[in-house]
């Protein structure tokens, strides 16, 4: 007759030491006990352990004596709680099932802020399994050099109304200054390939149109033009061509030096770091134009860039047209889905990144959508947000820590 078992659910709290876990360990094992989950947390040197067991009940007083001597040896508080064979099965069976992963990022990150964003979570019925810190520990001497908190909640739970929950999000981080990441905790997440990102106001902070305009003194006059096309009097098609028939004349030198002085985005030269030395497809699918598209292309490696391509006449000056098609929101949102097809990549495994109404059909499209630093109407539309740090914040919403990014991840 086989023996009975029963489940215990051990917890080791206390000062942290190398060998520890080692030391237990080898006490459950010396009576062949069955590991059936294990967890582990260190919090400045403050360890937290847990492990439940399952072991012939004729041995269990012995294991629990000796974990005791043991831990107590090590200076460390342990305490046992036997977990019914119902209990267990109940729990089991709920795991692996509806898995999200919330992300939160501001410059800082405060008790009232997280308090928040908890509270939400749990008005939904949703648990949290775990909470992870992303970015690098601050430093009080010199807190000039805390230029962002990240966490990452890995939470559990049947979601009754998902688009709620993420309006909840939303509004929280427009008034408390810090951004949220929701995504659901499944394969794609973990395997990202093809990031789209849109340039102007994005990858560079300027808008090229108006940099060329007021280069050729014609800045109000283009400016103009884009009020209309925000007001819905013309659309993007014909503001474009009105605008780009301004540029008559503009030489192209002009936009050489332009492009040799463009304000890159803070956080851009991280991000591209990163995301060529972990094999990450990166795409330009931009509003602007070529000229300025390819020269980040060259300093970047960029995979692909589709944008607008301004003609130029044999006189080394632009003609006030263009070559080809309009690249405008839809035709973004194709283009996606066109280089995820030539890069046998599935759509939920893209990434998609801007700012401005014109790229929200590729954020919906894109498995991530991410409005950045967008405008309001962007930003309520679009399923993730990142506003409050630069453009490397990406790589917290794929999951990336600091202390795993190495020379590249340097701040």
């Amino acid at each position: 007759m086989e023996p009975t078992k029963e489940q215990i659910l051990i917890r080791i709290a206390g000062k942290d030491r190398i060998g520890l876990t080692a030391e237990v360990m080898a006490i459950l094992a010396k009576y062949d006990a069955q590991i059936l989950d294990i967890g582990q947390a260190d919090i400045h040197s403050t360890l937290s352990l847990g492990i439940l067991i399952r072991i012939d009940d004729n041995l269990s007083g012995q294991v629990m004596k000796e974990l005791l001597f043991k831990t107590t040896e090590l200076g460390v508080n342990i305490g046992f709680e036997p977990i019914s064979d119902d209990d267990y099965e109940g729990w089991a069976g709920r795991q692996g099932k509806n898995r999200y992963i919330l992300t939160a990022i501001g410059r800082s990150l405060s008790a009232k802020q997280i308090e928040a964003a908890t509270e939400i979570i749990s008005r939904h019925q949703l648990n949290i399994d775990a909470i992870k810190r992303l970015t690098g520990r601050m430093s009080i001497k010199h807190p000039e050099r805390n230029v962002r908190a990240c966490v990452e909640f890995s939470i559990r739970g049947t979601l009754e109304n998902k688009a709620a929950f993420q309006k909840e999000l939303m509004t929280l981080s427009a008034d408390s200054g810090m951004d949220f990441s929701f995504q659901k905790d499944d394969m794609y997440r973990r395997m990202r390939r093809l990031i789209c990102f849109d340039m102007d106001s994005t990858l560079i902070q300027a808008e090229c149109i108006d940099e060329l305009a007021r280069r050729h003194g014609v800045y109000d006059k283009v400016a103009a033009i884009t009020e209309r096309a925000m007001r819905g009097e013309i659309d993007f098609r014909e503001s474009f061509t009105q605008r780009v028939a301004l540029l008559k004349g503009l030489d192209v030198s002009v936009m050489r030096e332009i492009a040799e002085n463009l304000p890159i985005t803070e956080g851009t030269d991280r991000l591209m770091s990163v995301l060529k030395t972990c094999g990450y497809k990166i795409a330009i699918l931009s509003g602007g134009f070529t000229f300025f598209g390819e020269y980040l292309q060259r300093k970047y490696g960029i995979d692909y860039v589709y944008a607008n391509e301004l003609e130029v006449g044999e006189d080394g000056k632009l003609t006030g047209r263009y070559v080809g098609e309009i690249v405008d929101g839809r035709r973004k949102a194709d283009l996606l889905k066109l280089i995820a097809m030539t890069e046998k990549v599935n759509l939920a495994q893209t990434i998609a990144v801007g700012d401005g109404a014109n790229d929200l059909p590729m954020l919906m499209e894109a498995g991530l959508g991410i409005a950045f630093h967008a405008k309001p109407r962007v930003k309520e539309s679009a399923r993730q947000s990142l506003s409050t740090i630069g453009l490397d914040g990406v790589l917290y919403f794929l999951g990336f820590k600091d202390s795993h990014l190495g020379e590249q991840g340097k701040l």
